[in-house]
């Protein structure tokens, strides 16, 4: 199976950035009518005391085209336009520039249930600090200076020297609010530096709440943050998605997943590889078991304690050999629904399964080096995760999970299936890392270019997650709407304890490398050269509880 595919690129040399005007990035295709609902894709989202709407019309007010070292370091500030009646403003926009204006902030008001003439959710600012300004005298940046009781959860730019007039903004009482830290480093001018914020806890059960504004600063202290976040008060989460919307979320988004032309250790469904003879192990007995299709004689829950395992069947090599290879028409995506930064976005991530890693390839230089075994494994769970905002049920992110780490892409540097919103996912040969377009991705030192290459392209092998996947759990949605199978409830390893007889692999790596790096051979493969531990299922990983982590 093949498709044609899109993807936004501006393609702006720098010659050009300076004349360069962001422009808002859309999807490929229309939103649908999302099934009917109780908060999901209404515009508005309530966090108990108050009530939030996302605002992505803005008015320029600075551009920071500053260069150094003849490398182009811009970025603009942006005041949010078109806030509804009702609502009042926390704090302006910025990003860098040579993108699509593609960012939020959020707008405010008091819900009128919750009114206290005493103790008002929202209040003025007493006044403002003045932060920074530009040399140029056409930009300062203040800081709203709130009541006792209050906190700021956003600064704001203007292009006047005069201090704002109190009205611009609003501070939120305290306790609605959470601690927050930065995360993205937008700009720095000399001593000043801007940064993106994000609630310092994330995860299913935080509920800090992300403004979309920025924190800045003149003397690169990070850690006194004086900007809060916001807090949802909402048990209920209503701006998460009902089990229909999550269907009709993952059936228009869902995406398609190619595996590399040369795949040799394909995916499979969980059942697949109990039924075609993958045994459970436990220590101290010789004899594996067999596994039922839906895992119900796993051991459930408690740890990772090494007592038991999953492995291929030892004594036989026709089933081994045949469970390594997969079976890509029986495969389909695990999902798992989570409420993400404080229940305004929901992370759809999907799990993928193969039963078998293969070796790792080394790029040394020119030379492209096979692995026999390094890189090998029983079991291997690889996801991904897109982020929806839960105000118009709308594509904002994707993060790419690459072994033990991976990242973020915006939406608009996705690749689509032409014709939908359905962005493309490129799983890497043998290992199965995801990336967002095809090509070679090192894991390594790219300086010297040495390390596991991740090789990706276009292939046969399809996986189109919006057709074949299965919802395992979606815990807000509270106790017995999803039912959780049986495997996912253990808790162990998916296949055994490796130790590589690797002496002479690696004798080959080092005789191959610069005298100048042989030393630090280990710190420049981010493999296991000597073994690694069986690897776990998806409810052991940080992720399932916590945020993805880059």
């Amino acid at each position: 199976m093949f498709c044609d595919c899109f993807y936004w690129n501006q393609g702006n040399s720098e010659l050009e950035s300076e004349s360069f005007e962001s422009k808002p990035f859309s999807l490929p295709c229309p939103l649908p009518r999302w099934p009917q609902g109780t908060g999901f894709a209404t515009g508005r989202i309530n966090l108990g005391e108050i009530q939030v709407v996302k605002v992505t019309e803005f008015d320029r007010v600075w551009k920071c085209s500053k260069t150094r070292g003849g490398k182009s370091r811009c970025a603009s500030f942006y005041k949010p336009v078109g806030i509804p009646e009702g609502f009042h403003c926390l704090g302006h926009y910025c990003q860098p520039n040579n993108q699509p204006l593609r960012g939020f902030v959020l707008a405010a008001r008091a819900n009128d249930s919750d009114k206290d003439d005493h103790r008002p959710a929202l209040k003025k600012p007493v006044n403002y600090t003045l932060v920074w300004s530009s040399d140029s005298s056409d930009c300062y940046f203040w800081l709203p200076n709130p009541p006792v009781g209050y906190k700021a959860v956003g600064v704001i730019v203007t292009e006047e020297a005069e201090e704002p007039d109190t009205e611009e903004v609003r501070c939120v009482r305290e306790d609605l609010t959470e601690t927050c830290e930065t995360r993205e480093m937008i700009l720095n001018v000399g001593s000043f530096n801007v940064w993106t914020t994000e609630p310092c806890s994330r995860g299913i059960w935080s509920r800090g709440v992300a403004v979309g504004s920025f924190f800045c600063s003149t003397n690169n202290n990070k850690t006194d943050m004086n900007i809060a976040c916001l807090k949802n008060l909402d048990p209920t989460l209503q701006g998460m998605p009902n089990l229909d919307q999550v269907h009709a979320l993952i059936q228009h988004y869902g995406p398609t997943v190619y595996f590399h032309p040369e795949e040799t250790y394909l995916p499979s469904s969980v059942p697949w590889f109990f039924k075609n003879g993958a045994l459970l192990y436990r220590f101290g007995k010789p004899d594996g078991e067999p596994i039922n299709s839906t895992g119900s004689n796993l051991p459930s829950g408690g740890k990772n304690d090494g007592s038991y395992w999953i492995d291929l069947p030892q004594e036989d090599e026709e089933a081994t050999n045949n469970l390594k290879k997969g079976n890509i028409e029986s495969s389909e995506l695990y999902v798992h629904v989570k409420p993400a930064l404080g229940g305004i976005f929901t992370d759809v991530v999907m799990w993928i399964f193969c039963p078998f890693n293969g070796p790792a390839t080394l790029k040394i230089g020119l030379l492209t080096v096979p692995m026999n075994r390094i890189g090998e494994h029983v079991g291997d769970w690889e996801h991904f995760t897109f982020r929806i905002s839960n105000f118009n049920g709308e594509l904002t992110q994707m993060f790419f999970s690459q072994h033990s780490g991976g990242g973020w892409v915006d939406v608009s540097d996705l690749e689509f299936v032409k014709g939908s919103n359905k962005p493309v996912v490129y799983s890497s040969k043998h290992g199965h890392a995801s990336f967002p377009h095809p090509g070679m991705y090192l894991q390594g030192s790219s300086k010297l270019g040495i390390g596991v290459r991740n090789d990706v392209g276009k292939s046969k092998y399809v996986v189109d997650s919006s057709k074949r996947y299965r919802v395992v759990a979606a815990e807000y949605l509270g106790e017995g709407v999803v039912s959780e199978p049986c495997w996912l409830q253990y808790m162990r390893e998916w296949g055994p304890t490796i130790v590589y007889d690797s002496a002479a692999e690696i004798d080959k790596i080092i005789n191959l490398l610069p005298l100048i790096v042989r030393y630090s051979i280990e710190s420049l493969f981010p493999i296991a050269l000597y073994g690694e531990e069986g690897p776990t299922g998806p409810k052991e990983k940080d992720n399932w509880e916590g945020d993805e982590m880059c």
